[in-house]
């Protein structure tokens, strides 16, 4: 190559778009470190890319890739533990050129991390057996299918699939080809049916088409073929388009790139040809919104793009490979992504900053993709730290005897956690062999008896097929109670933190979780930093306010959204920064900045400070302490300093009418009541009172649901504020007994509880 230098741009990186990594700062938690930078251009980047032991990049001790497509990578090779520095510069294929380069970063390696390297393009397919089908089963393994299933008519419930996902649509007439919105504008209703219709066609197509190849039935084969060619006559340019419903295009293309795979040898020249090509004009919707527009390289926080990457650009890509050339282009581009950058939403700790619904949707849709991946050409996604950990998220912040007890948009909301989260858990367990995973999933599905006909599972999941495609794929693991589990437990990675007491028992689990998140309201999260839910004893009694109507509804963006629906604190009257600007969004952000857990007590402080400076920037800081004590009380202390005098409302939300008194309330629930107590205000005695209402939300959205309660504890004008709150959840109304202490500047340093004639003391930091 010739060494003809030209001037690299090194943009600055923002708030939204990838960081230059790894560094000195950097946190590396597998080996070896994933690399991304800003892009030097817009489009068309290729880099090369150097890795040296020596920072003067000697011959000896470098090592050398090229040609990068895009602005991230994952070696191919782990590295031996020590310090290393890298660089990289713009490579100009046609005029075999590079430009200058870039500015050297220094990092380290330590010992016995996970490696996880990713294997070069060169090799990446060499083992890939291209016979059909290669969705989930391969030739080999269909084979393997056949002869257990003889041997054992209800070999991985086999049974049950056939009942409940094959023969329906044997006699279901053929759905018809969705009608664009009425003067396309959209509605929430036609869009969910929209949707929902098209996932029906995908479990028709795909049920069918692997029942029919598994029996050798020439008439489910021939009904498998009239849905597959029926669904390729749709107007890929029309209402299922990405453009017009990326739902539900997400799900024509996974239809037909099932059929395509299964159905192959079945249909004939002209038939595959047709399929192919409608197949190929889909995935390049989708593939050229999120590389070409979204460009999620770049700016990875466009949720539905980089699930595209699951339930499109896999499926599709496996299908077509060596069809086309573009099929190995989406491969390539899916897995690189998927090692060095996924996920946008959490990190090692496996936290999912959109929260656990979220969660829920992105974890299906990507243990499909990674299982379909590694039975194709053997990569292991599994192995990454994230993938190892993320089972703990829904575990610690969504337990499955719990409800409105956790944060962002939910569809679910006032269930309980439903099945398919179970299922999501469930493969962590087979994957790690974690007993606790198992545990949830049992648990969820004992709760969860009906879940088929509720919308957010039928317009997305076959609970059937997921069955059988797990018991085949992988161990079933013994479950545990988490009866030994940490009661604390601190996602630093999403910035959520969780308190919990006795979760194997449903009677006597207490649950308190918070967060304050780096990632602020962007996408699905809220202006919630610094708020917290309370759930104890099997009742709500700090919830989550409100109903996932539809995303853009007055209820999701003028309640929802926003701090006034949360168990937060407003400034005068105002919350943070919860509006469409994603910049914006994404530095209204919190920080956990301390969790501890003490020989008689829990603590977690997070600071939310920056999530209301855009409308309060006279804040100069505001943190909330949580003690949770000897497992019964929960200690709040809120502290705001400003410049100038203001006003605080502090806000619990509740599905029950409160019973308030001086300067106390009480939430009654049908298992348990919640007792809470003002034990200090520094600016005075604070004014109580409750609302029944949605401000701001038109109430036929509702749909005859009902209106829950709030209430808004007001203090007075101050520029320093410290409130000082108890909260006894109880399975009977006990009255807890409280003295405290005040020191000679007016505050509360010591704490004295007294209940069933046990006292014990909290002292507090002075620090704080």
């Amino acid at each position: 190559m010739k060494e003809t230098l030209f001037k690299l741009y090194q943009p600055e990186s923002g708030t939204l778009n990838v960081p230059y990594q790894p560094d000195e700062q950097t946190r590396i938690i597998e080996n070896p470190p994933r690399f991304t930078w800003m892009p030097a251009k817009l489009e068309d980047d290729f880099y090369t890319l150097e890795i040296s032991t020596d920072a003067d990049f000697p011959q000896k001790n470098t090592w050398a890739y090229q040609p990068i497509p895009h602005n991230l990578f994952t070696p191919d090779r782990p590295l031996q533990s020590g310090t290393y520095y890298w660089r990289y510069a713009l490579l100009d294929q046609e005029e075999r050129q590079v430009s200058d380069w870039s500015k050297t970063r220094r990092f380290t390696i330590s010992e016995n991390l996970p490696e996880t390297p990713l294997p070069c393009r060169s090799i990446r397919y060499a083992e890939v057996n291209t016979t059909r089908p290669r969705l989930w089963l391969t030739e080999q393994a269909l084979s393997d299918f056949r002869s257990n299933l003889s041997a054992d008519p209800d070999y991985c419930h086999w049974k049950n699939f056939y009942r409940h996902s094959v023969e329906p649509y044997l006699t279901m007439p053929l759905i018809k080809e969705p009608e664009p919105y009425p003067n396309h504008q959209r509605t929430a209703k036609l869009w969910r049916k929209m949707y929902m219709d098209c996932q029906q066609v995908l479990h028709a197509i795909r049920h069918l088409s692997v029942a029919g190849v598994i029996l050798k039935d020439d008439s489910i084969l021939s009904k498998a073929k009239e849905w597959l060619l029926h669904t390729a006559n749709w107007n890929p340019d029309g209402p299922t388009s990405r453009d017009y419903n990326d739902e539900a295009a997400f799900r024509i293309v996974g239809a037909l790139s099932w059929g395509y795979d299964w159905l192959l040898p079945y249909l004939s020249e002209d038939e595959a040809d047709f399929v192919k090509k409608q197949l190929v004009i889909r995935t390049e919707q989708v593939a050229f919104h999120v590389i070409e527009r979204s460009k999620i390289h770049q700016v990875p926080y466009d949720s539905h793009a980089v699930r595209a990457l699951s339930s499109v650009l896999i499926p599709a890509g496996i299908a077509l490979f060596d069809d086309v050339p573009e099929a190995r282009e989406w491969l390539d581009y899916t897995v690189e992504y998927y090692s060095g950058l996924y996920t946008p939403w959490g990190g090692a700790d496996g936290g999912w900053a959109e929260g656990p619904h979220y969660w829920l949707t992105g974890m299906a849709y990507v243990i499909e993709a990674m299982n379909l991946l590694k039975n194709f050409n053997g990569y292991d996604l599994y192995q990454r730290p994230f993938f190892q950990n993320t089972g703990d998220f829904p575990l610690y912040v969504y337990p499955p005897d719990t409800n409105r007890a956790s944060f962002g948009d939910h569809a679910n909301l006032g269930d309980l956690p439903g099945l398919k989260v179970g299922f999501n858990i469930r493969q962590f367990a087979g994957v790690t062999g974690n007993p606790y995973y198992q545990w949830y999933y049992e648990q969820t599905k004992k709760y969860d008896t009906d879940p088929y006909d509720k919308f957010y599972n039928k317009g997305w999941w076959d609970f059937h097929f997921d069955e059988m495609m797990y018991l085949h794929d992988y161990p079933e693991i013994e479950a545990k109670a988490p009866s030994d589990i940490s009661p604390v437990k601190w996602f630093k990675d999403v910035g959520w933190a969780a308190m919990h007491s006795r979760m194997d028992d449903p009677e006597e689990h207490i649950m308190y979780l918070t967060k304050s998140s780096p990632y602020g309201s962007i996408s699905h999260s809220h202006g919630d930093q610094n708020a917290f839910v309370l759930h104890a004893f099997g009742d709500p009694l700090a919830i989550h306010s409100g109903y996932y109507v539809a995303f853009n509804s007055t209820m999701h963006t003028n309640w929802r959204r926003q701090t006034i629906s949360k168990n937060a604190i407003l400034i005068d009257g105002k919350g943070q920064y919860a509006g469409k600007d994603k910049f914006l969004a994404k530095d209204a952000c919190g920080k956990i900045e301390a969790v501890e857990q003490k020989k008689n007590y829990a603590y977690i402080r997070g600071d939310a400070t920056a999530a209301y400076q855009h409308d309060v920037p006279y804040l100069t800081r505001y943190t909330r302490e949580t003690y949770f004590v000897d497992d019964s009380y929960f200690v709040l202390v809120d502290t705001v300093n400003l410049e100038q005098d203001a006003e605080l409302d502090w806000l619990l939300h509740t599905l029950q009418e409160m019973e308030l008194s001086h300067q106390s309330f009480v939430v009654k629930g049908k298992k348990a009541a919640l007792e809470g107590r003002f034990v200090h205000c520094s600016s005075g005695e604070l004014a109580l009172n409750q609302y029944n209402d949605f401000p701001g939300v038109d109430l036929d959205e509702l749909e005859g649901n009902p209106v829950h309660w709030r209430l808004q504890a007001k203090t007075r004008p101050a520029s320093q504020h410290r409130i000082v709150t108890l909260l006894h959840p109880m399975k009977k109304m006990e009255p807890a007994y409280v003295s405290y202490f005040i020191d000679d500047q007016g505050f509360s340093q010591q704490y004295y509880f007294t209940k069933d004639g046990k006292t014990f003391r909290l002292e507090l930091p002075k620090e704080f």
